[in-house]
């Protein structure tokens, strides 16, 4: 089942986790995934505090500022498809990136570029997310000087 949770229910869950994991509750496994990305955003810890300030932010987005829940979310997606290598190759791609760059965080930073094109393109032409193009455009940073 395809799970599409509301831009309010991701707001309140990475607010969640950043609240257990700040009080030592235990956490699932995804929220120790999540918990893990927000500890590399140290600049998002602000916002992750105050769940009512995060839900109010919705509604007045600024264009020009980095929205620290769709990061969060593209850290996590990128995660979830390096795990299950869908599409296929992009584990190996971000672990050839990984490599070159010497950090799984800037790894992540470069293949949300190409992520983000692919959804872009994809949704402008009206058709099917072009995995081929995403591991290339991934598999390009590796590669380039």
């Amino acid at each position: 089942m395809l799970m599409q949770p509301s831009q309010s229910d991701v707001r309140r869950f990475f607010c969640g986790v950043y609240a257990k994991a700040k009080t030592a509750v235990p956490l699932e496994p995804m929220e120790m995934l999540v918990s893990q990305w927000i500890d590399q955003h140290p600049e998002y810890h602000a916002e992750l505090a105050d769940v009512d300030a995060a839900l109010a932010s919705m509604v007045k987005t600024d264009p020009d500022k980095e929205n620290p829940f769709l990061h969060l979310s593209m850290h996590l997606s990128i995660s979830e498809q390096c795990s299950i290598d869908q599409p296929r190759g992009i584990r190996q791609a971000v672990e050839l990136l990984t490599h070159k760059l010497n950090s799984l965080h800037d790894a992540h930073h470069q293949t949300m570029e190409c992520l983000g094109r692919m959804v872009f393109e994809s949704q402008r032409a009206g058709r099917m997310p072009d995995g081929a193009a995403y591991i290339d455009c991934v598999q390009r940073h590796a590669t380039k000087d």
